[in-house]
């Protein structure tokens, strides 16, 4: 049940997130990385598969697991503190472009 596994990752980040100390209303989403990337590996198996910095000197990754589909984008912050952007399932590690280029989408 595809549903159900997004409802036991929800459930998963909103413990980890609500263990926080010193989580706000703004950091909700937020934790150590460390704890974060340990429970990502633990309960979904996932690894890290590509990263990049963004404008505001944030680390942005993407966790898959080839074996359960499923997958998480973070940001982490200078300060080492971590926030779930996105996360889903069905990842394809190796996607093709849908359309050919010239043709419009």
């Amino acid at each position: 049940m595809p549903h159900l596994s997004f409802l036991v990752r929800a459930a998963t980040a909103a413990a980890l997130l609500a263990a926080t100390p010193g989580a706000n209303a703004e950091e909700t989403t937020c934790a150590d990385r460390t704890r974060v990337v340990q429970r990502l590996q633990d309960r979904f198996g996932e690894t890290l598969r590509s990263l990049g910095l963004n404008r505001d000197n944030g680390i942005v990754e993407v966790y898959s697991s080839e074996e359960t589909g499923t997958w998480t984008i973070l940001m982490t912050r200078p300060d080492g503190i971590t926030c779930l952007l996105a996360a889903g399932q069905l990842w394809e590690q190796d996607a093709r472009p849908l359309d050919k280029a010239g043709s419009d989408a």
